[in-house]
């Protein structure tokens, strides 16, 4: 199969063997396959039920993850990309002393306008998380979007404003019964949404299976939401709001102590988790530290490591001499660099194992470089080349970084490749 020209490689994982076509072609190749085998297509509960017996619970739960984020991460890699041009509009000492907007103020317009549009996949995030979550658990994802956009109303206070009322002992409550239940927002929070989605999906099935048909549509999403709206901001809410505060303050205090050791151990293992599907796990804490601080340190760090990829296999591009393995590093460079390293990963890297070690050798110095730089995004774009259009600083020590990502995997495993391949 590998021998065929369309095929970037092959693996067995969970039970399942996955061949690497490419983004755009696979789903044409996989239409062909229907239409000439005549099998039937296989929808995403067929594919968990065949893989589930083979997975622990920490790869279920990781697979959970991953089926709530990727569905919604086009809306949240686009508001990332208009953040970034928005930035480079109103950011200080890109251009000069002063901003664009600064400068020609017949712009600011145009940037407030693209802050708004790029604002809310991240303002209503809740609601995307809601709708996505929900539809995985086996709810009505309807419900889920009502949920998210219910925690973020703007009645309540403001998640990012809590802070500031907390020490002026200014937060709203309610009073229910003599019980005070704070009245506050989850914007920019990622657990709370997908504890409150689970239950909400749970409600409502049960129900489904105990209300008569006739009767559904006036009981089991009324109840369903309002039993969830009650429990979220009594007791999801704030334990899972004071959980991700924890795990943010943990990640933060870990990284601003040992910097280098975060960010090289962070460099290092961020290509194997690709291999495993751990890395999804990592888009939820990045969403996390973004609505907690404002930024986030890791996503950075992950840029680098898809760039050494591509850097590695266009080592190998350069001494392969047979035709296939010269077009296929190329074509999987490119895509590793614009973030895309599955084709890279699988069709070459770990196939010759030193260009993935190489690429990884990288990847860790230069995460403790610009770790200790202090180099932050404000929000997640492409994990590739345009992604310094994403930083909120460090941008010249982000180059360097890019710069060392480059020059090792490639030097490495040029050296090796010309002895092991160019023969």
């Amino acid at each position: 199969m590998e021998n065929l020209d369309i095929v970037k490689g092959s693996f067995l994982s969970n039970g399942q063997f996955q061949v690497v076509i490419g983004q755009g072609t696979v789903d044409k190749v996989y239409e062909a396959m229907l239409k000439e085998t005549g099998i039937e297509e296989a929808s995403k509960d067929d594919v968990k039920a065949a893989s589930a017996g083979k997975q622990n619970p920490l790869q279920r739960g990781i697979k959970t993850l991953a089926d709530i984020f990727i569905p919604i991460l086009p809306a949240i890699v686009t508001a990332g990309l208009l953040l970034g041009i928005n930035n480079i509009l109103v950011g200080k000492g890109i251009f000069g002393e002063q901003s664009l907007i600064e400068m020609y103020p017949e712009w600011s317009g145009i940037a407030s306008m693209i802050n708004i549009i790029a604002n809310t996949a991240f303002t209503f995030l809740p609601a995307l998380i809601g709708w996505s979550a929900v539809k995985r658990f086996g709810g009505n994802p309807l419900l889920g979007i009502v949920l998210g956009l219910m925690m973020v109303h703007p009645d309540l206070l403001n998640a990012y404003s809590y802070g500031d009322a907390l020490k002026a002992g200014e937060i709203p409550t309610w009073n229910l019964f003599g019980f005070e239940v704070d009245k506050i927002g989850y914007q920019g929070q990622v657990l709370p949404v997908l504890f409150a989605s689970w239950v909400l999906a749970k409600i409502e099935i049960f129900m489904k299976k105990k209300v008569i048909d006739s009767l559904q549509l006036l009981i089991v999403a009324p109840v369903a939401l309002l039993v969830t709206g009650f429990l979220t901001f009594i007791l999801i809410g704030p334990v899972m709001f004071a959980v991700g505060n924890w795990i943010t303050d943990g990640l933060v205090a870990i990284f601003d102590s040992f910097p280098i050791i975060g960010g090289l151990i962070y460099g290092a293992i961020y290509a194997p988790m690709v291999i495993t599907g751990m890395h999804h796990t990592f888009l939820a804490v990045d969403i996390q530290l973004i609505g907690a601080t404002g930024t986030t340190f890791l996503w950075p760090i992950l840029v680098l490591s898809n760039i050494a990829q591509g850097a590695a296999v266009f080592a190998i591009w350069l001494v392969a001499r047979d035709e296939k393995l010269k077009g296929l590093s190329l074509t999987s460079g490119i895509s590793a660099w614009l973030g895309i390293t599955e084709p890279a990963m699988f069709g070459v890297n770990l196939r010759y194992k030193f260009p993935f070690l190489a690429a990884i050798i990288g990847s860790a110095i230069a995460g403790a470089f610009i770790t200790l730089q202090n180099v932050e995004a404000s929000s997640i774009g492409i994990g590739g080349i345009p992604a310094f259009l994403s930083l909120a600083n460090g941008v010249f020590s982000f180059a360097i970084g890019m710069g060392i990502v480059i020059v090792i995997p490639f030097l490495i495993t040029f050296i090796i490749a010309k002895r092991k391949l160019d023969k």
